[in-house]
């Protein structure tokens, strides 16, 4: 994909650790001198039945919360400065957390992943508030994307088809599109978008 964007670069980097997490940052401003948006997508997941709680050991619970909420935080405390910066030269930095509707409600592939979730959704508040006015802050929480990871989760798609009033999962470009609303709005600060097709309607 970045090759195919004249303008785009591609830097590897395992969030497990901190110090890919400042290489990131740093390769990124060095790039471009800036940074005006960042969009926390990287997540992991265990599926693990909910009722099965001695499978949800202390390491899966370490590994999804340092993944999913400590690494986000970190890398919004690194580019902090730069996205400070935005906002005195153009308009307010954007940041945008990559949620889940399991951090909505009580549902989920794992009770460990689902409350990391619902941590990340509460952090994202707490950063609006905190960050505001020069950085906003917002999340999307999709419920199931057609992605190569989900394609065999039929049980979860007939969901969706049943259940859900848009009778389908989210597409990949469906999520961008969100994401790509609350970068560009000027206003919106701290909202959980819930892009899960209707489903917690019903």
């Amino acid at each position: 994909m970045a090759a195919e964007m004249k303008q785009a670069i591609y830097v590897q980097a395992d969030l497990a650790f901190e110090a890919d997490r400042v290489r990131l940052i740093n390769e990124a401003i060095g790039a471009w001198g800036q940074l005006d948006v960042l969009v926390n997508n990287a997540g992991i997941s265990r599926v693990i039945p909910h009722s099965d709680l001695a499978s949800a050991t202390s390491a899966v619970w370490h590994e999804l919360n340092e993944i999913n909420v400590v690494a986000p935080f970190h890398l919004v405390a690194l580019a902090e400065s730069a996205l400070r910066d935005a906002a005195r030269y153009r308009r307010a930095g954007s940041v945008v957390n990559i949620s889940s509707h399991a951090g909505v409600r009580p549902k989920g592939a794992s009770i460990p992943y689902a409350v990391s979730k619902a941590a990340l959704n509460h952090m994202t508040r707490l950063l609006a508030v905190s960050l505001g006015p020069d950085i906003r802050v917002n999340a999307v929480a999709p419920g199931l994307v057609d992605t190569p990871l989900t394609a065999e989760w039929t049980g979860a798609q007939e969901l969706w088809r049943d259940r859900a009033p848009m009778r389908r999962a989210a597409s990949p470009d469906d999520i961008a599109k969100a994401v790509a609303m609350l970068v560009d709005s000027d206003y919106l600060t701290g909202e959980i978008l819930l892009s899960d097709g209707g489903l917690n309607l019903t």
